[in-house]
């Protein structure tokens, strides 16, 4: 077991690090789901025995990661000089733990000492960068890691590749969409072996060899903005998915700051966009740290984990009753709702409703939104 009542970081036995990671790679669950799903099991064991049965419930089993699998994941790892590190250990990034639905387990290679830091700021923009817009970059990720920042980005072209580089020798974060054995672009190959070098370090909440798709990538952003105090954006368009990262600082309590940018370029579309909806302009790292301010405190308490807990009362196939499973399916259709709104509709305890919701999810008939919303899948 991992109890923890004294809410600080504490390692996972390897049976516990088996069972999360069986866990988190079966069908239809996703961090949230982790979530409700040891909130109501106990542990990642007990809700490994209790998924058949939910999935069911809800309509459709669904594939459970076998032990088998989990094994030849954590040997690849190791083969490769990687590690799974959970939510509830040391290593595990401090910001990151307050996010709604933070990954219970990240693939990650390389020093720790990037990873541990209260001081990360995300340096995010443009691929098809300007020549002033790299050294911007440069500059801020330089100036930053003077001040003892690991500096977080994507690897991507342009803005990321820049700050990467200028934060080598500081610290600095490459974020994946896809598994960490998959580079992206495959031109940084030289990139990433010199972050790995100088002490940095790579992440991902997917599996290794996982290919990105589209959808990956907004995930990914999350993690960017996640990790850090805030996000400094320089040249974006409109459509670009830095401002994705944006969006997900502001619902993440981050600081937004953008580099202005000539109203001639496209490519600074959207970081002027931003500052006029109220991101802090900055041209110097001393305005990025003005625009801090009271952030900047030496520590976060812990946040929040996944408990543990052997005496947890695994639920009850009776548990919870059809007529409230017929309230809640009535409630949902394609179009998002509101959770404590359903939970209200629906006239019957949280934890109950949760259970439903679960076996849903579980079944693949259920989908969750940003801003505690859901939606059946049709």
């Amino acid at each position: 077991m991992n109890p923890i009542s004294d809410n600080r970081p504490t390692a996972l036995s390897e049976a516990e690090r088996l069972a999360w990671l069986r866990l988190i790679r079966s069908e239809n669950v996703g961090p949230v789901t982790f979530s409700e799903l040891l909130k109501h099991a106990g542990t990642a064991q007990r809700a490994l025995e209790l998924l058949p049965d939910l999935a069911r419930r809800g309509g459709k089993a669904g594939r459970i990661c076998s032990v088998e699998d989990a094994e030849a994941e954590l040997d690849a790892h190791r083969r490769i000089g990687a590690r799974l590190v959970g939510l509830n250990e040391p290593d595990y990034p401090q910001h990151l733990r307050h996010i709604d639905g933070p990954p219970p387990l990240l693939s990650v290679k390389g020093g720790p000492s990037a990873l541990t830091r209260e001081r990360m700021m995300a340096i995010v923009g443009s691929r098809n960068a300007s020549l002033s817009g790299r050294k911007l970059a440069a500059r801020f990720a330089h100036g930053l890691g003077a001040e003892g920042f690991s500096i977080v980005s994507g690897l991507a072209r342009g803005i990321d590749a820049a700050a990467h580089e200028a934060a080598l020798q500081t610290g600095t974060i490459a974020v994946f969409a896809g598994g960490i054995t998959v580079l992206y672009p495959p031109e940084h190959d030289r990139l990433l072996a010199a972050v790995l070098e100088t002490g940095g370090a790579v992440i991902s909440e997917m599996p290794l060899g996982w290919k990105p798709r589209s959808r990956d990538f907004p995930r990914r952003n999350r993690l960017i903005s996640g990790l850090s105090l805030g996000v400094i954006v320089i040249e974006a368009a409109k459509a670009s998915g830095s401002l994705h990262t944006a969006r997900y600082a502001l619902e993440q309590n981050r600081d937004i700051f953008a580099v202005p940018g000539s109203p001639l370029d496209p490519r600074s579309e959207g970081a002027n966009g931003l500052i006029r909806q109220g991101a802090t302009l900055v041209s110097t790292t001393d305005d990025v740290l003005e625009g801090l301010d009271g952030r900047l405190a030496p520590t976060l308490p812990f946040g929040r984990q996944f408990r543990e807990d052997s005496k947890a009362a695994p639920l009850s196939p009776s548990d919870p009753d059809e007529k409230l499973r017929e309230r809640v399916l009535a409630a949902l259709g394609p179009t998002p709702v509101d959770m404590d709104e359903l939970i209200r509709f629906a006239d019957g305890d949280a934890r109950s409703v949760h259970v439903v919701l679960l076996e849903l999810e579980l079944a693949g008939r259920l989908e969750r939104h940003r801003g505690n919303k859901i939606s059946a899948l049709m």
